[in-house]
């Protein structure tokens, strides 16, 4: 499902309009219409009852007066608040205030703070008059919306928001939210919390992440006419990840009767240290529960026996330099063994140590395989980057929040409060022209973002994954879906969507306590499920 930005939802409307001649008001009247319908479909019928609509400035406000007509249509009493001076709509919504004009549809207009504490009261007379509140509809600002909500605007969202504003009827908002920046999820200084959302013609951005799941409700797309041509031209860049999404990368990982375990690939695993030695296993187990044919973990030599007593599984590659820490002296060994290997997990459990990081970066420049980046080898990377140049084969990072962090010099705060910016600005500083720079930042709604501007929001996931160990699975799920024939980027996008519908079917049964272990044993038969009809 695509997602494109307010800037893109423009050119869209203006290549409707201008490449296909729909004109704009046709779309409105979409819009409009297509609201209302799905408004009966969850909210039952409109008839003998009232509704209020909250008219704010431009296109959006257009939207909720054709609302209020088919609404009226219907039987419903549409109220129709106008939060600026009716005068002031221009072009589609100028005509569209017109017609309702002519229907004499009841107004009010508000456009100081005093005006709004009157809007309770003329909602008791017409309580009185009619009965019941279909619906209170917030038409008031759309995707277009860059600036701080203040003044009455801001005053008016307090309102709908208070709990028993218009006795707890459904609020739905027109297109996204008023208050929400439907790029970035971020709160423009108010924000409406909508039972349901109806987004036209595609979801946007910022609905799936940061603020936007607690602000939008129920998404429904609308179909306001614009035509599939006009949405595949455009090249939209955001993309959520569904499970249609996966089904169709996942379609590779179908196996011939004949497969052997050299037919899906061989993963390797460099992590681990004394205290930390789950780590690396975790990897191990998460590879192997997802099908790469083989997969084999380097030990420092004091470690070897915690890691083949742990994983029968695997194989395990001793090392010499290296007893408890990973060594520098034992590179030209490991990077001996790489070649050949489909992909690399680096990172988990690794530690810190000097040496480490030196062996950290010097597999960052010459591995030619695609190397996932987690835990330890990020941090350790951040202690390099004066160090760091253009690597020799495709690398994936998977940062959280406090990892990304140290990577790009700025807060978790700062992060949280735009993850989508924060990721490209971590991709943009390792952005190499020859291969793929893959950023999976992780949390609620991870991102996975390209080098080349691509980016998806995945939509699975829970709180109970929030537990020691979630990490480290999803690093060795993404290696063995690159070890069985994914792109890096594919690897990323789907190992993301069933690590996060795996803990999802956990949550589901248990509640929170599933551990790591727990993840990457369910992790099979999430995947038949997913692969099923």
């Amino acid at each position: 499902m695509k997602l494109p930005t307010a800037r893109e939802m423009r050119a869209l409307d203006n290549s409707a309009i201008t490449d296909f001649d729909i004109p704009g008001i046709v779309l409105m009247e979409n819009a409009g219409l297509g609201t209302v319908k799905m408004m009966e479909q969850q909210c039952g019928s409109c008839r003998d009852t009232f509704a209020v609509v909250f008219v704010g400035p431009g296109n959006n406000g257009g939207d909720g007066l054709v609302i209020g007509r088919h609404l009226h249509q219907r039987g419903c009493k549409p109220i129709l608040f106008f939060l600026v001076k009716p005068d002031s709509l221009k072009g589609d919504a100028a005509v569209n205030l017109k017609i309702t004009q002519k229907l004499k549809l009841p107004f009010h207009i508000i456009v100081t703070a005093d005006q709004v504490e009157a809007v309770p009261l003329l909602l008791n007379q017409y309580e009185t008059e009619r009965g019941r509140c279909y619906a209170v509809i917030d038409a008031i600002f759309g995707t277009g919306l860059t600036r701080k909500v203040e003044g009455h605007f801001a005053h008016i969202i307090d309102l709908i928001n208070r709990d028993n504003f218009a006795r707890k009827s459904p609020v739905i908002s027109v297109d996204t939210p008023s208050g929400l920046d439907s790029d970035t999820g971020d709160i423009l200084g108010n924000c409406v919390r909508a039972d349901f959302t109806a987004a036209y013609c595609c979801a946007k951005p910022g609905q799936f992440i940061h603020n936007g799941p607690t602000h939008t409700g129920k998404l429904e797309i609308i179909d306001i006419g614009i035509p599939e041509e006009v949405i595949h031209k455009a090249h939209i860049r955001i993309e959520l990840s569904t499970r249609s999404r996966f089904k169709k990368i996942a379609a590779t990982l179908v196996r011939k009767n004949n497969s052997h375990k050299g037919s899906h690939g061989h993963l390797l695993v460099i992590g681990g240290s004394p205290g930390k030695t789950g780590a690396a296993i975790l990897a191990g187990m998460g590879a192997l529960r997802t099908g790469a044919g083989l997969v084999s973990l380097f030990a420092p030599r004091n470690l070897n026996t915690v890691y083949e007593t742990s994983l029968f599984e695997a194989m395990t590659i001793p090392l010499e330099a290296s007893r408890d820490f990973f060594h520098y002296d034992d590179c030209d060994l490991i990077l001996d063994k790489i070649r050949g290997k489909q992909a690399v997990v680096i990172g988990p459990g690794l530690g810190t140590d000097e040496s480490t990081r030196q062996l950290v970066l010097h597999i960052y420049h010459d591995a030619e395989c695609p190397l996932i980046i987690d835990a330890d080898a990020l941090n350790l990377l951040s202690f390099s980057q004066n160090e760091i140049r253009a690597p020799a084969g495709p690398r994936i990072f998977t940062p959280h929040p406090g990892e990304l962090s140290r990577l790009i010099a700025l807060s978790s705060k700062e992060i949280q409060g735009n993850r989508l910016e924060a990721a490209h600005i971590g991709c943009h500083f390792f952005k190499n022209s020859n291969y793929d720079i893959i950023f999976i930042l992780k949390g609620a709604e991870t991102l996975i973002v390209t080098g080349s501007g691509s980016t998806s929001i995945n939509t699975t996931g829970n709180p109970g994954m929030a537990t020691g160990g979630m990490g480290d699975v999803l690093s060795g799920v993404i290696g063995a879906f690159i070890c069985q024939g994914m792109s890096s980027h594919n690897a990323a996008v789907s190992a993301v969507f069933l690590h996060g519908r795996a803990g999802d079917d956990l949550y589901a049964k248990t509640g929170i306590g599933y551990s790591a272990t727990d993840l990457a044993s369910r992790i099979p038969v999430t995947l038949k499920n997913l692969m099923g009809s």
